[in-house]
């Protein structure tokens, strides 16, 4: 690149006397029109530092310049009495809900698909480093973290490179924190072979009086950069590897694409946060994750009163070849900025250091309304901060219902063979128990801490992770994180929702009220006018189901560009919601625990096999039309589920979703041993179904829930006054050698067998992968 006679880098000065005509903006994913918005913003052409913090900035990852006009539904259907529980929305690093008691928590997922496909180990490691600090970043301790890991087949050889590496890297770096993980899910499907998706999730809590917002307030106010040192890992991770497009022909950039973590630094770093916090002497802080100093100066100054003055020489380094730009775009992990005001400079110094953690001072803010950034003395970035960080380009893609989604529809899973013997039945429970995407998660989840801190009150395999807030009353929140790829392929609108309504009932099964919603949208290229219908389709969904079960949404992510070629991943996106419960001695495991309790199901079946596993095992079939949905429903569900668990009426509930109930009565029974004796005839004739749909059907609205029978009758009572349908359709029954599942009149399957069964596949696929210790 032609840059500045006697500073070698480009200047502000050198750009305004030469034309741009080197400039690699096309590799910089920068559109010929963005480029000439650029040149009509600033009146000349950019400095290569300006370009590089505006492609990062532009970026879909960072602008949402495709998904905003979608975006804005979530906000506008939020009604005044779902914000009631809102103390900071969308449009913060993380969103802030009241949970009672002067308590607030803070909860977000982001994903960090491509570099995890890349480097596994590192490129999950530092997705679960990001999300917490963005956590951090409210003024909140983080607490716990959960993960969403989608994956190619299990038994393609490159899944075997994949999976591990990103489940050591998720156990790794948070376990080295010292963050319980409390749940989320696994999945396998060929449609994400060469492109995994690994979404993160980080929920902390802080009093109300402690939240803290990023902005670069009060002319005078130094700007310090604490944390790690900035190291050439990750430029451009957020567009494209940038570092290539500025070599200017002297060959391939020898910079890693994907950031390299230290968790070890990570907690310093949120000790050093939180005391910095409490002792008042920070006006605002952001973290550094994607598009780095870019990101950080930019959104600071944006948000501010002002502008900012920034010396990027003085930013420490790792490795002192770094040009300007490429420290602007650096995403080097552990790293935060602060607003300092002088007087309390002193104070922030002594905190870092008896942190160890480096701080130095790069800047200050102005009153002139711009970013302003030096190198060597010399200006390479002078720019208004809110067209870089907030008034990118906003596109309204074309978008175009897949042509062949009518056929796919029209293929249902309700025509196909289904099993009409006993013997066939049998085969088919311990085909799905023994499933990729049933199967026991156990080799993962053994990976994580799942009670470190101890305040984790339940975690996976139970159907939401449950954690203490407040030690003297037992306040806590439950938390599940849901996604249905296959249910969104046939339907991205009602796939969306089903994803919520999931993610609702499991947290609504723990004795947890469902409080406000976080999700992360992963979809394929936004260019595809399929895809973008698919993302139209499913965010309206998800709005309009959020209204109706008044669960407003916080804040999330959109990760666009998941394909491989031409061919885009199943539209997935992956919902988390949080409730609260007054007292985490409440909650309600998915298991249960005793013989001698009454099994009711909770909802009605339907003949609804379409996107179900059941499909997907037996007959490696996609089609149809998900399952019907009916929110209210839901939601008077949900209230039965928390009530009965507050008054004790129940001793176990687990949802009904992926293997429908004869998945649920499997995994209720391994969770402590002991064993069932269930009935179908009276369900079946009730709701009209055959054996295949009451065992293997994936309609919604229905729970299993183990009840005492003392308890029987206030149960019952409950669910009837609220015009629940409930039925009796089993007993637990039978621990140690004779523990068993006894579908009766049809098949017995020993709990020994199905134990086998279940958590054979994944030791068997990584067999040749030794976990972590």
């Amino acid at each position: 690149m032609d840059t500045g006679a006697n500073t070698g880098v480009d200047t502000v000065e050198h750009a305004a006397g030469t034309p741009d005509a080197a400039l690699p903006y096309g590799e910089l994913g920068l559109r010929e029109e963005e480029y000439a918005r650029i040149r009509e913003i600033l009146g000349r052409r950019p400095t290569a530092s300006e370009l590089a913090m505006y492609s990062v900035m532009w970026s879909e990852h960072c602008s949402y310049k495709s998904s905003k006009v979608h975006l804005r539904q979530f906000g506008e259907k939020t009604t005044e009495a779902m914000r009631r529980s809102l103390l900071v929305g969308i449009g913060e690093n993380a969103g802030v809900v009241d949970v009672g008691d002067g308590w607030a928590v803070t909860f977000k997922v982001e994903s960090h698909n491509h570099p995890s496909f890349v480097e596994p180990h590192q490129g999950a490691a530092t997705g679960v480093g990001g999300i917490v600090r963005d956590v951090l970043a409210m003024g909140a301790r983080p607490v716990a973290v959960m993960d969403s890991l989608r994956f190619g087949a299990l038994e393609h050889p490159d899944t075997a490179r994949v999976a591990p590496g990103v489940v050591a890297g998720v156990g790794g770096y948070g376990n080295c924190l010292g963050l319980p993980n409390v749940g989320g899910e696994v999945v396998f499907d060929a449609v994400y072979q060469g492109n995994p998706l690994v979404n993160a999730l980080c929920v902390g809590v802080m009093r109300h009086e402690d939240i803290h917002l990023a902005s670069a307030t009060g002319e005078g106010n130094l700007v310090v950069l604490y944390g790690a040192r900035t190291g050439g890992d990750g430029i451009g991770g957020v567009s494209v590897l940038a570092s290539e497009a500025f070599e200017g022909g002297g060959g391939p950039s020898k910079r890693p694409a994907v950031q390299v973590g230290d968790p070890f630094e990570e907690k310093l770093l949120i000790e050093c946060s939180l005391e910095l916090f409490r002792a008042g002497v920070v006006a605002g802080v952001q973290d550094l994750g994607g598009a780095g100093l870019s990101c950080a100066t930019a959104e600071l100054a944006s948000a501010g009163d002002g502008g900012m003055a920034v010396r990027l020489d003085a930013v420490p380094l790792r490795d002192p070849s770094l040009r300007p730009e490429e420290v602007l775009m650096s995403e080097s992990q552990e790293r935060m900025m602060a607003v300092v005001r002088p007087a309390d400079l002193d104070a922030f110094l002594a905190i870092t250091r008896r942190w160890d953690v480096e701080a130095t001072v790069v800047g200050e803010v102005t009153g002139t309304g711009r970013l302003r950034i030096t190198w060597h003395g010399e200006t390479v970035v002078d720019v208004p901060p809110r067209t870089v960080a907030h008034q990118g380009p906003v596109y309204r893609r074309p978008t175009a219902r897949p042509a062949e989604l009518d056929v796919l529809q029209a293929d249902r899973a309700e025509d196909l063979p289904r099993p009409t013997t006993a013997e066939q039945l049998r085969e088919q429970l311990l085909a799905l128990a023994g499933s990729p995407n049933l199967c026991s998660r156990a080799w993962v989840t053994d990976q994580y801490d799942r009670y470190v801190l101890g305040n984790t009150a339940m975690a996976a395999p139970d159907d939401a992770g449950v954690v203490r807030v407040d030690e003297e009353t037992g306040l806590g929140v439950a938390l599940s994180l849901d996604a249905n790829g296959r249910y969104c392929r046939l339907d991205p609108r009602a796939g969306a929702q089903l994803a919520l309504a999931e993610a609702h009932r499991n947290v609504a099964t723990a004795g947890a009220t469902p409080l406000a919603v976080t999700d992360c949208l992963n979809f394929g290229s936004p260019e595809d006018p399929g895809v973008m219908w698919q993302f139209a389709e499913a965010v309206t969904g998800l709005a309009d189901a959020c209204a109706e079960l008044g669960v407003p949404v916080t804040g999330g992510n959109v990760s666009f560009y998941n394909q491989t070629g031409h061919e885009p991943i199943h539209p997935t996106p992956v919902v988390g919601v949080l409730g609260v419960l007054d007292d985490v001695s409440r909650r309600t495991p998915s298991g249960w625990r005793e013989e001698g309790l009454n099994l009711h199901l909770l909802g009605t079946t339907r003949e609804e096999l379409s996107g179900s596993e059941w499909a997907a095992v037996v007959h490696g079939h996609l089609g149809g039309l998900p399952p019907s949905l009916d929110l209210q429903a839901e939601r008077v569900l949900a209230d039965v589920l928390v009530n009965a668990s507050r008054d004790g009426l129940v001793d176990a509930a687990h949802d009904l979703s992926e293997g429908g109930l004869a998945q649920a009565l499997v995994e209720a029974c391994l969770r402590s041993g002991v064993g069932a004796r269930v009935w179908l005839g009276e369900l079946r004739e009730r709701d009209g179904v055959d054996l295949a749909s009451a065992l293997f059907a994936e309609s919604t609205g229905r729970v299993l829930v183990a009840v005492p029978r003392s308890e029987e009758v206030r149960f019952t009572d409950m669910c009837t006054a609220r015009r629940v349908p409930h039925l009796r359709i089993g007993v637990t029954d039978g621990t140690g050698d004779d523990a068993a599942l006894d579908v009766q009149e049809l098949f017995t399957v020993p709990l020994a067998e199905l134990r086998e069964v279940h958590a054979a596949p994944l030791p068997r696929a990584f067999a040749g992968v030794p976990a972590p210790a």
